[in-house]
Order: C-alpha cells, then structure tokens, then sequence
C-alpha cells in the first residue's frame, strides 16, 4: 500500500490549528449538524398534516422509514470514504445531496414521491453528523475536544426544541410564500444548506493524507440487506405483527445479511466498510455497547414524553417543543459544563457514569408521572435527563474516538452514530409497541372503574354517540377527538394512556440501568494532548525519515 499526501487547503503543516481556526472551522460543522438534528423533529411534528394533504395517511411511516434506511446505512460509509479521500469532499457531499432531497421533498405531490425524496435525502443525512464529529476529533487534541464538542450537544438540544415548534407552525399555515405551509418544513432546509456550504467550502481547508485502498462495497451490500429488513420490520412490525409471516421473513434476511457482513469485514481486513479489529480494542468496544444502549433509552424518552405532553396534558406540537426546554437546558448545561472539567482534568469516566446514572434516575421518575401532574414535576425531570445525556453523550464518543489510530477516526466517529442509530431505532420500535400493545386494555380498565362513578355514568347519558363509540373500543391511532371531549368522559382514556407510558419509561429506566451497570467497565485512558492531525503529521514526518 503506498500513500500519496495532498492537501485540501492550506492549514498548519504540523496539524496544530489555533483556537479561532477552530472556532471558524466549527461554524461550519454546526450548520451542518443542525440540518441534520433539525430535519429530525421538524418533519414528525408535521407529518400528519402532510400524509393529510398527500392523501396518504396509511404511507406516512414510509416516509420516515426510507429517510432512516439510507441515512443509517449512509453513516459508515461516509465515515470510511472520508478516512480515504478527504472529509472536506466528502461533507460537502452529504450537505448537497441533503440540499437536493430537501428541494425535492418539498414538491413532492404524492407521498410516494415523498418516501423517494426523503430516502435521498437521507443519504446526505447519513453524513452530516459522522464527518461533522470526526472532523472536530481531526482538529482538537482529547484533552481539549469535550468543551468543543459541547457546541454540538447545544445545537442537538436547540434542534430537539426548535422542530416541532417550527414543524408545527408551518404545517398550521395554509401557506407562505406562495407555497402550501407544510412544504416549508423541508424547504426550510435550503437556505441553512446553502449557507453551510458556503462556509465549509472556505474555512475546512485541512491537510489529508490520501490512502490507495479499495472501498468495501461488497461489504456496503451486505449490510444493506442486514439492515434494510431489520429497519422495515422495526417501523412496520407492530402493524404487521411481530410474529407474522412477513415480520419473521424480515428477521431471517436481515440475519443471512449481518452474517455475511460480518464475513466479508473480516476478510477485507483494514480495508474493512467497520474493521472488526476495532471491536478488540476494549474502551471503544464497551463505549460501543453502552452508546448502544445509550440510544435505545434516550430516543424511547424522547419520543414517548412529548406523546404525554401531547395526549395526557393536552398540549399542541408546537407547546410540547416549548415544554420540553428544561431538558435541552439540561443538556447544554451538562456538555459545557463536563466539557470544561475534563478539558481541566484529563478525566471522563466520572461523567459518563454520572450520566448513564442521571438518564436512568430520570426515565424512573418519569414512570411516576400521571394525569395530575403538575407539568413543572415533568419539566424538572426532564432537565433531570438533559443532565445525563449532556454527560454522557459526548464523553462515550470522547473515550471511543480515543481509542483508535488516528487514521481510524472517520470510521470510528461513525461507528459511534451508526450504533447510536441502530440503538434509536430498536428502542424507538419496541418502546412503541409496548404503549399501543398495553394502552387498549388500560383504558378499558380505566373505563370500567369509572363506571362505578355516577358524574361519569350521567356523563356517557348526555353524549350518546361516544356511548355507542366506545361500545367498539377506543381508537388509539387518533387521540385528536380528545381535546373537545368532555373532561369526565375524557379522563379514563387519559388515565389508560399514562399508565401505558409509565410502563414504558420503567422498560427504559431498566435499559439504562444495564447501560449503567455496563459503563462501569469502561477504562479510563489517558487523554492525548495532540490532535489526530497532528499525531497523523508526526507518522508521515517519521515514515519519511525511515524512507530516507
């Protein structure tokens, strides 16, 4: 193998860059990974309005679905294209081709041109928040990087406030601008793009070290057929029936993939699409489990606790966004905060297990909560869980990006968010299918003790047509009835739906309990004090002594 060095700009020879180079070089990286953290919960609080207008109702989850496949597969491929050639071609890339499905995706006229658009889409998605990660670990020393990567834990906790404030708002306008309101939800995206282009195209000028290696694609293939069924089932598996036909002959093609992949890297080797070797290593191996397990809790709450802001308190998408503050408050107080200490320190297990600890703490307390909780009980927990996943988030990527050769750090950097994915997925689909498999019966229980109630019984006589509604069951894939319900009417159904959510917070409170036994085999490593660039620099000045 023979390396040939080039240059994507004119930084520093020796790697090191200033701390205004790197501020400059991260206004960047944010507006890219704000387009990503953006795109996420602006398009779920508008979706329903959008499947309204396309007629497409029953698609809507296709929506989504093609969106997650490709940005999932996407993300350890950009990782290691970006190892070979370059981050700065390879992020302008993934912000273009996101640029264009988000164009497109605002024109679609029917919701399955809206799935194509969204699964373009999502191949740029894929790598805006990987490269946006392994970029700020090529230019920051360890030491350093957690009071950086700080910023992004602010834009990720900005995002998930910002998107169904202004997801809501534009699907609540018949239009602007001449367009249908909801359309603005992904051309919104244009101009941010448009912007990120043009700063990374001026401030990421770094030095690349071009590697002649062959691209894994048979190993791109094999984890396409491993995931996409795995994916599809995970969205779809609750209306199919998780022990369907269909289902368990998902299950069979996605195992008869992750084998041959499994497979296929190890016989390429370093060249590997995910090099097995990493998984030897034992930090980023345990960073790797937990940030899985990490994912599955974190995007179980943070999909079940706007549903009980929306439902149980009766709040709009756009009021939910809003109550939801405390926790992006939490994570940005949490990021700088133990960003700053291990910056001063050298140490970061104590924030990892911390955090694991708080987001565990956070989820049980979110089990206790019912129809007569006060929202500022539900909003201190919720800062409660920004506390944790401002903890433990960054420093889990920290203590794997650590572990690994510099020339590793694109494919690790994406390891990370690849498996943080898998993980939201998996939580997002089962947490999911415990509420909708367990709501029916408890609103049904609900409704039989309040039988025994005379307002609610004299209730039911003044409105004779919910009488005979609820003779057939309460449909629970349409809550928006709710709001104009009489309250005594309503309040079974409320209590039916936070029971249900209770238990979902206590599986996740379990999960993260394992995710906080697990953390405390994390080893601490010592923090360099020297930049991946620059440790890359030091290899190829002493590769070039040993030559001469």
């Amino acid at each position: 193998m023979s390396d040939t060095i080039t240059a994507e700009g004119g930084a520093a020879t020796n790697g090191r860059l200033s701390h205004r180079q790197i501020l400059t070089v991260l206004s960047g990286l944010m507006l890219g990974m704000f387009l990503a953290a953006l795109d996420q919960t602006i398009v779920s609080s508008a979706m329903k309005t959008i499947a309204d207008e396309l007629h497409g109702q029953s698609l809507q989850a296709w929506a989504t679905t093609a969106y997650l496949i490709t940005a999932t597969l996407s993300t350890p491929l950009y990782g290691k294209l970006s190892d070979l050639f370059g981050r700065k071609p390879m992020y302008l890339t993934a912000i273009s081709l996101f640029l264009v499905g988000s164009l497109a995706s605002g024109m679609a006229s029917s919701m399955y041109e809206l799935a194509a658009f969204r699964a373009f889409q999502g191949l740029g998605a894929g790598g805006l928040m990987s490269l946006a990660l392994a970029i700020i670990t090529d230019i920051t020393a360890p030491r350093e990087r957690s009071k950086y990567q700080g910023y992004f834990m602010a834009v990720f906790g900005i995002s998930s406030v910002a998107g169904p404030v202004v997801g809501g708002f534009f699907a609540g306008l018949d239009s602007f601008a001449g367009l249908t309101g909801w359309r603005w939800v992904f051309l919104v995206n244009v101009p941010i793009a448009l912007a990120a282009l043009v700063v990374v195209s001026k401030v990421l000028n770094l030095p690349h070290v071009r590697v002649k290696q062959r691209v894994d694609f048979l190993g791109a293939g094999a984890l396409a057929l491993g995931l996409v069924p795995l994916l599809v089932v995970a969205e779809q598996g609750r209306e199919w029936g998780w022990g369907s036909p269909t289902s368990l002959a998902m299950y069979a093609v996605g195992l008869i993939g992750v084998v041959l992949f499994i497979l296929q890297e190890r016989r390429m080797g370093d060249a590997a699409l995910l090099p097995l070797r990493l998984f030897s290593r034992p930090v980023f191996r345990v960073a790797t489990m937990v940030t899985v397990i990490q994912g599955i809790g974190m995007f179980g709450a943070m999909m079940s606790l706007p549903l009980y802001l929306q439902i149980v308190k009766g709040a709009s998408p756009t009021q939910a966004g809003l109550q939801m503050l405390p926790l992006t408050l939490g994570i940005m107080v949490a990021s700088l905060g133990s960003g700053a200490l291990i910056s001063r320190t050298g140490r970061y297990k104590a924030f990892a297990v911390t955090g694991l600890g708080l987001m565990a703490a956070a989820l049980f307390g979110l089990a206790t909560i019912g129809v007569d909780t006060p929202l500022g009980v539900v909003m201190a927990i919720a800062f409660v869980m920004g506390l944790g996943l401002g903890s433990s988030m960054q420093t889990l990527q920290l203590a794997a990006t650590n572990d690994v050769s510099p020339r590793d750090i694109g494919v690790a950097t994406s390891s990370a968010t690849f498996f943080r994915q898998i993980g939201g997925t998996a939580g997002t689909a089962v947490f999911l299918s415990i509420l909708f498999a367990t709501v029916g019966d408890r609103i049904a229980a609900a409704v039989r003790s309040a039988l025994a109630s005379p307002s609610y019984v004299a209730a039911l006589a003044q409105h004779p047509e919910f009488a005979k509604q609820m003779a057939g069951g309460v449909d629970v894939n349409d809550t928006s009835f709710l709001s104009s319900l009489d309250p005594v009417l309503a309040r079974p159904i409320l209590e039916g739906f936070a029971s249900s959510m209770s238990t979902v917070f206590v599986a996740g409170g379990i999960v993260l309990t394992i995710g906080f036994a697990l953390v405390w085999l994390l080893k601490e490593k010592p923090l360099s004090d020297k930049s991946a660039m620059e440790q890359r620099s030091e290899e190829d000045a002493a590769q070039l002594a040993l030559a001469h």
